[in-house]
């Protein structure tokens, strides 16, 4: 509510044509909250409220604003105004913009910026999609070893307006290579005639500009970072990374992870942002490849057939079976995928893994078969055969489902793949067909079919 009531009032003095109070009332406002409110307004309504902008607030809030909306402001500004925005944004920021914009506007931009700009976007461009490089800034404080610490402070400010944080510097020899780190509070703390390099502390952790960014962030987990230094394969410093960055890059693995783990090939658009043509892309594959896997399951029911015809009551029980192996193999994979991908889990911890899931799945198929026996015998009145051959199979099923669901994610991973894709639909298809060889073979030794 609370949303509504700021767009109706923006609107308001948009049209009213207000301006001046419109400038104040954004100016008391945070960049990323005049982003959201601006996200919501139509094309119109968005370019002309950011030109109402003081320069150094647009290109704060232009950050901020979803990528389409970032393509049309930039398109219908002059030159001169879009190097007024690429000029004042953070190079990590102006690199993430870029990657994502038409080549001629690529162009265009890069054209219109500063010399100092451009070397850096340049410079960030040219690292690996999804490396630590690709998504560090080059803006940072950097401090000499011999420096006192008032030549220190005197140092922040001069430059610290246009770094990315202040609080954290880093301290280099001549050849730029990493030496320590200086936290802004022990320059404000210390004596103003100590030496940074009596001060600094040298124990730094840093990450190598190739390291994957989803490695980078488990970094920070592990440190509790809100920046961290990243250096080349000859340890000199060429950016830092800070936790802003760090906090959107778990979001898109995450939602990668969970995209994969639906069967579905992830995209790097919003659900509503993208066209029902992109969707379909990204679930028909597969799809179609879960399709053809599951007609294994119904070769082996083929195959079964006389004996069914013959049993009809067996028939009942199949989707029952189907359904809990596939939903007691989606427990284990769900859990043994995040394990993997939060490090918790290694190759080393497979046996105990597994040895652990086939406890886990006996007592579970024990509770479930007994349940089942007195079910089948209660309410549905079946035999004690056929009773006897469902649960005995419901043990089995529940035991091989949950060994699957455990083994191949970490297989995948052994081999290279994305554990993530052997999830829950990609497992049910397997423990399927499982479970009816399971079924079929328990009727035929104590049905003699």
């Amino acid at each position: 509510m609370e949303k509504l009531k700021e767009i109706d009032e923006i609107k308001d003095l948009l049209h009213t044509k207000q301006y001046t109070n419109l400038r104040q009332y954004l100016a008391e406002l945070n960049d990323a909250d005049i982003a959201v409110l601006m996200n919501e307004l139509n094309g119109e309504e968005l370019l002309k409220i950011f030109r109402i902008l003081p320069k150094d607030l647009a290109a704060n809030v232009f950050s901020y604003l979803d990528l389409d909306n970032q393509h049309m402001i930039i398109t219908s500004l002059t030159d001169k105004e879009a190097a007024n925005i690429i000029n004042n944004l953070m190079a990590d920021d102006a690199v993430d913009m870029l990657e994502e914009m038409p080549a001629n506007v690529v162009k265009r931009l890069l054209a219109n910026a500063s010399p100092e700009v451009r070397r850096d976007i340049n410079h960030l461009l040219r690292y690996p999609e999804d490396s630590a490089g690709s998504i560090m800034t080059v803006e940072y404080v950097d401090l000499k070893v011999n420096l006192t610490v008032n030549e220190a402070i005197e140092r922040i400010r001069k430059v610290g307006v246009d770094s990315e944080t202040i609080y954290t510097c880093y301290v280099l020899d001549t050849q730029r290579k990493l030496l320590g780190t200086v936290a802004l509070r022990y320059l404000l703390l210390s004596q103003g005639e100590e030496l940074i390099g009596d001060i600094m502390h040298e124990n730094v952790i840093s990450v190598n500009t190739l390291m994957d960014q989803e490695e980078v962030a488990a970094q920070f987990k592990k440190y509790d970072f809100t920046s961290m230094p990243v250096v080349d394969n000859e340890d000199r410093l060429v950016g830092i990374i800070t936790v802003d960055d760090i906090v959107d890059i778990m979001e898109e693995e995450a939602t990668e992870d969970i995209e994969k783990m639906a069967a579905i090939v992830p995209g790097d658009k919003p659900y509503m942002k993208t066209s029902v043509w992109e969707t379909f892309k990204q679930r028909i594959g597969w799809l179609l490849l879960l399709m053809v896997s599951a007609t294994f399951t119904g070769h082996i029911i083929t195959a079964f057939e006389d004996a069914l015809s013959v049993h009809v009551a067996l028939t009942a029980f199949i989707p029952m079976l189907m359904n809990t192996g596939g939903n007691a193999g989606g427990q284990v994979s769900v859990t043994v995928i995040r394990g993997l991908s939060l490090g918790e889990i290694g190759y080393r911890d497979v046996p105990r893994a597994i040895w652990k899931e086939l406890r886990v799945a006996i007592l579970c198929g024990i509770v479930l078969a007994a349940a089942n026996f007195v079910k089948l015998l209660v309410l549905d009145r079946v035999g004690m055969y056929v009773a006897a051959i469902v649960s005995i199979t419901l043990v089995a099923t529940v035991t091989v489902a949950k060994l699957v669901g455990c083994v191949l994610p970490v297989g995948a991973k052994r081999v290279g793949f994305d554990p993530a894709v052997m999830a829950s639909p990609f497992i049910s298809t397997i423990v399927d067909a499982l479970s009816l060889l399971v079924y079929f073979q328990v009727a035929s030794m104590i049905l003699g079919i």
